[in-house]
């Protein structure tokens, strides 16, 4: 292994599934002798998976400096060359791939086990998060030990599992037994996952229907997390997944990679690349487009954001380091909160600033004009505010569609259902708007440092650079991310 080329020319990855899209075009694009990538995608077979894969990662923007670079011809051969699509579920044992011949090869050739897989669904179903982000990560686990030649498993988790905890959170891996909620009760993952399965058994023996066993189960997630310290269903499964892994990891070297809150590319392959939604876009978008009047939010509370391919290249990096390293089992914090923190109040600044300057348009071509929001930073002066502005409004429209019951549309049930909704989201985003941790990254920052140090002596420069101290965040949020959403998530 060589850290600054990042030889990888007799290497065969196996990623599991195939997203995020940006380490295999990383991977491809500095290093085309890579032997193999076997891609896990969801799909019926083979072909199925490979049109996923087109459809999904290599037809996206972000190939595109590849394929200008070397041309389509040479891409599509590439690809047909290195990529070995999967179609295969992290939720079964072996991914339930059904080609003995392909299962019989991975295991033989693969070196590096990647896993990215995860629902990210903050009130997931509880039997969902826990196939996936908690056993699909064994499954992994299971599948990497398989393999004769395996190196490294890295596992991508979430900087989040840290619960609600304050203070300077550290980059150490989960110890089980040290896991216990208020009452001093210890976790038990078998247990969680048995109480799912008895809770999902009875539903539908009262033939419940789909709608009821989907909300049963989202409240059977947030109900366990919470009891057990952990604010939703999402970063509870990812730890217990944590837990899992590295209780059963035996010999094999393991590195958890931990990013906080991941946003558009910095630089490569383009600057401002994103693909849905993240939690921040979601509120900047909203204050773009007008309908954003308040917001549950502490204004100096660090807004802890990273860009994909700064994480990418972290990934690559610890890769690169500890491939068959001898009792490796590192954590990495990849975020921005320690070394170069940005707050909520600097970023709401930001946005105004730019919304007021680059207006976007509404459905009928208007400039749609922002003013500040109001931010308010307790949920109980939030639930009075809301109470105050439109619950109580509400209750005189409810009253005049029973006075007047034949006025047309049922308003106030519109209305009282985006009431709802509205409180819904505050009470899934607010662990994290009045979030009081600081990442501490002295093992990123260790990395990141004998990186450069080696680009520094080959003359390479920095092709792998995730030092989130180099960000200057209002030209990052102006020139780079706004743009960014409204380019390929808003599509304007």
């Amino acid at each position: 292994w060589n850290l600054t080329v990042f030889n990888f020319s007799k290497t065969r990855l196996f990623l599991s599934p195939a997203l995020p899209v940006s380490l295999p075009k990383k991977i491809l694009r500095v290093q085309p002798n890579v032997k193999k990538l076997y891609l896990v995608v969801r799909a019926s077979d083979s072909e199925a998976a490979m049109k996923r894969l087109r459809a999904e990662v290599f037809e996206k923007d972000l190939f595109k400096v590849l394929r200008e670079n070397i041309g389509e011809e040479n891409l599509n051969t590439l690809l047909s060359e290195k990529v070995v699509p999967v179609a295969g579920d992290i939720s079964t044992d072996c991914f339930g791939v059904k080609d003995s011949n392909l299962r019989e090869r991975m295991q033989k050739e693969i070196d590096i086990v990647v896993n990215v897989a995860a629902t990210t669904n903050f009130d997931e179903r509880y039997d969902v998060g826990l196939e996936i982000n908690t056993f699909g990560a064994l499954n992994v686990l299971n599948f990497a030990k398989k393999c004769v030649k395996a190196q490294l498993l890295l596992h991508v988790s979430t900087a989040y599992v840290c619960g609600e905890k304050s203070g300077l959170l550290r980059e150490k891996p989960f110890a089980m037994e040290e896991i216990r909620n208020e009452a001093g009760h210890q976790l038990d993952i078998n247990f969680e996952m048995d109480l799912m399965k008895k809770r999902l058994k009875e539903l539908h023996d009262q033939d419940c229907s789909d709608e009821d066993i989907t909300l049963s189960m989202k409240e059977l997630g947030m109900e366990r997390a919470k009891l057990h310290g952990w604010p939703n269903t999402y970063v509870f499964t990812k730890s217990m997944g944590e837990m899992l892994i590295g209780n059963h990891r035996e010999s094999l070297p393991l590195v958890i990679i931990r990013p906080t809150m991941i946003t558009s590319t910095l630089s490569e392959p383009f600057p401002g690349w994103i693909e849905g939604l993240r939690t921040v876009d979601s509120v900047i978008v909203a204050y773009g487009k007008g309908v954003l009047k308040c917001f549950l939010v502490d204004v100096n509370s660090v807004c802890d954001m990273i860009p994909v391919d700064m994480v990418a290249n972290a990934m690559i990096t610890a890769t690169a380091t500890h491939a068959g390293g001898s009792g490796v089992h590192m954590v990495y914090h990849v975020g921005s909160s320690h070394q170069n923190p940005v707050t909520f109040g600097e970023i709401h600044e930001i946005s105004v600033r730019y919304f007021t300057k680059s207006p976007l348009r509404s459905r009928n071509g208007s400039l749609i004009a922002v003013s500040k929001v109001r931010l308010i930073s307790t949920m109980a002066l939030f639930s009075l505010y809301m109470t105050l502005r439109f619950k109580l409004p509400l209750q005189l429209l409810k009253l005049i569609d029973i006075i007047y019951p034949w006025r047309s549309g049922d308003k106030y049930g519109d209305k009282n259902h985006k009431i709802n909704m509205v409180m819904r989201l505050v009470e899934l985003y607010e662990p994290y708007v009045l979030f009081k941790g600081i990442f501490d990254d002295r093992n990123t920052k260790s990395l990141c440092a004998n990186q450069k140090e080696d680009e520094t002596k080959t003359s390479k420069g920095s092709m792998f650079d995730f030092d989130p101290k180099g960000i200057n965040w209002g030209d990052y949020l102006t020139s780079v991310h706004i743009p960014g959403l409204i380019t390929h998530v808003l599509k304007k």
